[in-house]
């Protein structure tokens, strides 16, 4: 799972080498209350040209998963073990000015509030010049140039003349698409967009998911796209992570998933999305209770306060994430024979 397929000669699909790797990362934050498992024992991989959707409620560990990936985490924050295997070196392991120079060069991400990111008093076209000039060691006004060709490639009319407007001039969209040129302005292999329409109304949001991966494909790019909205999911991602309280709970393509979700979890996700051949009056269905308590979790699988079929060994020990399926891994009691 998580790696990208290519038609063999025979007809048969072949899996490429993942661009990243990540193998059983666990995060520990450190609160006034103790120490948070965020993270504990995720695995997964995402392969040029591939959109990897991690998905999960607020608190599931998926924002802290990828934070991880470029040791984003702050001082609260440490890897308290795995590996982080990108083009072959493990970003755990790497110094902090190794990764400095990976981050927005090979490794870009796109948050879910750009006036959050964006520097007020900069003008735009300092901001995504800026990782031109620096990484690439172009001249600035060589750099310069491209922001305004880079602005122009995700639609912002009169891209040059805007160059010198500053965050609070543009809308929400349109700071949103100044995000991802300044993500795609050293042309990343590894793009990681963190919930990047939240604040956008339903149209603009089709908008900017379709320019980020159509912009993606252009570069043969990998995308890990973040999100708690699985009717996303269901039109940009190739593979998909269902997480909750820090753990895997379900991984497989889109189309699987879609079509057989598993896990009490995912179809309870899957169950309450708004949709239009819901009978009128019939009221949508939604998931009972709330999500874990990270500095609480329940002894057994983290689910089972809130799972309709939870029984006895649900509440006594953690399930693996196994194969339920081809291609469809799953981790619940309620699936084993």
């Amino acid at each position: 799972m998580g790696r990208s397929k290519a038609e063999g000669r025979d007809g048969f699909l072949e899996m490429s080498k993942p661009l990243l790797s990540i193998e059983e990362l666990s995060v520990k934050f450190e609160t006034d209350g103790g120490s948070v498992q965020a993270v504990d024992n995720v695995s997964l991989s995402v392969s040029e040209g591939e959109t990897l959707a991690i998905v999960g409620e607020s608190g599931s560990g998926k924002s802290v998963t990828a934070l991880s990936i470029l040791q984003l985490l702050g001082e609260a924050g440490r890897i308290e073990g795995g590996r982080i295997w990108f083009k072959d070196r493990d970003l755990v392991r790497e110094s902090v000015e190794s990764i400095r120079q990976i981050r927005g060069d090979q490794i870009a991400m796109i948050f879910q509030e750009p006036m959050s990111s964006l520097n007020p008093v900069l003008t735009i076209g300092k901001q995504v010049a800026e990782p031109i000039w620096l990484h690439r060691k172009e001249s600035w006004d060589s750099a310069y140039e491209q922001a305004g060709e880079l602005l122009r490639r995700v639609s912002i009319p009169d891209a040059h003349q805007r160059l010198n407007d500053y965050p609070h001039q543009f809308s929400g969209g349109m700071r949103q698409r100044v995000m991802i040129a300044m993500a795609l302005a050293c042309q990343p292999k590894l793009i990681i967009a963190d919930e990047p329409t939240t604040a956008l109304d339903v149209t603009v949001q089709a908008q900017i998911l379709d320019l980020l991966k159509n912009l993606t494909k252009e570069l043969n790019s990998a995308l890990i796209l973040i999100t708690h909205d699985l009717g996303v999911v269901a039109r940009y991602a190739d593979n998909v992570a269902v997480m909750y309280a820090g753990r895997i709970i379900e991984r497989a393509s889109a189309k699987n998933l879609y079509k057989t979700p598993l896990h009490p979890y995912t179809n309870g996700l899957m169950s309450s999305i708004p949709r239009l051949s819901l009978p009128p009056g019939e009221r949508l269905e939604t998931l009972q209770g709330q999500p874990a308590d990270l500095t609480n979790l329940p002894k057994g699988c983290s689910f089972h306060p809130r799972c309709p079929y939870s029984r006895d060994v649900c509440t006594a020990s953690k399930p693996a994430l196994e194969q339920a399926e081809t291609d469809h891994e799953m981790a619940c009691f309620g699936y084993e024979s």
